[in-house]
């Protein structure tokens, strides 16, 4: 693999539309009739299509809709949110939109239809609604659509707004605030227009509960995806001031807001009762990124070494990471330190990956040779030497994550020892690829006290404290 400045270059992003620009981009998508067209949402209430080629002109370019009129703000965390294309859209023309409306302040989900005589342009007037959702505040509002392949339809609703969840929505399971929904829009009702699947997981629970909740304890699920292959629901649940994570979301599963943030308490929350809750598959601090974008498992071809990995990023500051899970995480490296303010992710019928840039307005994507780098690339930038970071959280009990990087391949020690010097746990002892790297350490076996632990790469090694609080 070729090198620039000494290190290796493992990925790059390319404009995928040199041509094209949108206004504040929040997602791509595809239709799902082999035409192979790109839908791009932006945040503004309008959609744009066109043809899924890199040389594609503006000219090309076409609104496929235009609901500005209709939207509270088109700015902050409010607007056109999301869209998904019905599974049988080859056949029935139908998509559904996540917007926000006023008077009162709410989410709208509502059903459209492409014209008829025209499959670039959708029926303006063919608005159905489907479900509508009071905010109390104008932020946290979620926004993503998606189909699962049960065919039923998955919205992510964020906890309402404000700070620390003034109203225990994520918890609360009488509201659908703070959670993940599925509902069936296939068999409608007067009164719902939807209808509740026969196993979601609280339909035999009391008449208050609400039925439509799949998954609950969620602070804001901006962004969410459904892996075609595994049928997992990945989520990027953004954090309020101390940790952003990425959570494998599963049938009923309490995922923990606002009682923690990420695999911490939550700051300024008494109580901490972790009692039935599920953690992350991984969180990170506000020094490594400060609002996560959830992205998707990668399937596409263009990067045959990411297949199977989920792909992130943070709107912060730009980063994008890959991870590999198998019921404990696998690999966590950084894949680029973009300079971009990435706020989603998107597919095409090819299942090939792509990256919004919200405030330049491009979308990029991976390019398809993975040993040449041309002028477009924006290339992850090593540290000059391996760094160890503090443990999070520290104290910890049981468990805690110790980070590292590397600046090249190196044969990487990692150990515990207590304060007599003892080793406890050897946690690493191979040959570790450059990159960023997180390891899980399980203090279960372990006595409450003050521990070391020792990063040794090469000849090279360094030592920090962590504490075990039981």
């Amino acid at each position: 693999m070729s090198a620039i400045g000494g290190y290796a270059q493992p990925v790059q992003l390319v404009n995928a539309f040199p041509n094209l620009s949108f206004t504040n981009p929040i997602l791509g998508t595809n239709s799902p009739d082999g035409t192979n067209r790109m839908f791009i949402v932006q945040q503004n209430g309008i959609i744009r299509v066109f043809p899924n080629d890199s040389a594609v002109s503006p000219s090309a370019m076409r609104t496929f809709l235009n609901i500005q009129n209709k939207l509270s703000s088109t700015g902050g965390e409010e607007g056109l949110l999301g869209m998904a294309f019905d599974p049988n859209y080859a056949v029935n023309g139908y998509f559904y939109v996540n917007y926000t409306a006023l008077s009162p302040l709410r989410t709208v989900v509502s059903r459209y239809k492409v014209s008829a005589g025209d499959s670039n342009k959708a029926d303006s007037l063919s608005e159905f609604k489907i479900i509508e959702i009071n905010q109390p505040f104008t932020n946290h509002n979620g926004g993503m659509l998606e189909f699962g392949p049960d065919g039923y339809l998955y919205i992510g609703m964020g906890d309402g707004g404000d700070g620390n969840d003034p109203g225990n929505r994520a918890q609360d399971s009488t509201q659908v605030l703070g959670k993940i929904l599925r509902i069936d829009i296939n068999d409608t009702t007067v009164t719902t227009h939807y209808r509740i699947p026969p196993d979601n997981p609280f339909v035999a629970f009391g008449p208050s509960v609400r039925k439509e909740i799949w998954a609950l304890g969620l602070r804001n699920p901006w962004r969410f995806s459904i892996d075609p292959q595994s049928g997992e629901l990945w989520a990027g649940d953004v954090g309020q001031g101390a940790r952003e994570e990425v959570d494998l979301i599963q049938k009923g599963k309490n995922y923990g807001w606002r009682i923690m943030e990420g695999m911490i308490c939550t700051p300024g929350i008494p109580g901490c009762n972790t009692t039935g809750l599920t953690l992350p598959i991984k969180d990170y601090d506000r020094g490594i990124g400060t609002t996560i974008t959830g992205g998707y498992i990668y399937r596409g071809s263009r990067r045959p070494s990411l297949r199977g990995a989920y792909i992130y990023a943070d709107f912060g500051n730009g980063k994008i990471w890959m991870l590999r899970y198998n019921g404990s995480l696998t690999a966590d490296s950084l894949l680029i330190d973009s300079p971009y303010s990435i706020s989603s992710f998107g597919t095409d019928q090819n299942q090939e990956l792509y990256i919004m840039s919200y405030l330049n307005g491009r979308i990029y994507r991976f390019s398809s040779n993975e040993s040449t780098y041309a002028d477009t690339t924006v290339n992850t930038t090593l540290p000059a030497s391996f760094i160890l970071f503090q443990n999070f959280p520290n104290p910890f009990n049981p468990g805690t994550t110790i980070r590292y990087v590397l600046r090249q391949n190196s044969h990487t020690s990692l150990k515990i020892y207590d304060v007599l010097g003892r080793e406890v746990l050897s946690l690493l002892n191979e040959v570790v690829p450059s990159g960023f790297h997180t390891v899980p350490v399980d203090g279960s076996t372990l006595t409450s006290g003050l521990y070391f632990y020792r990063l040794t790469v090469g000849g090279h090694t360094e030592t920090k404290a962590m504490i075990l609080l039981r």
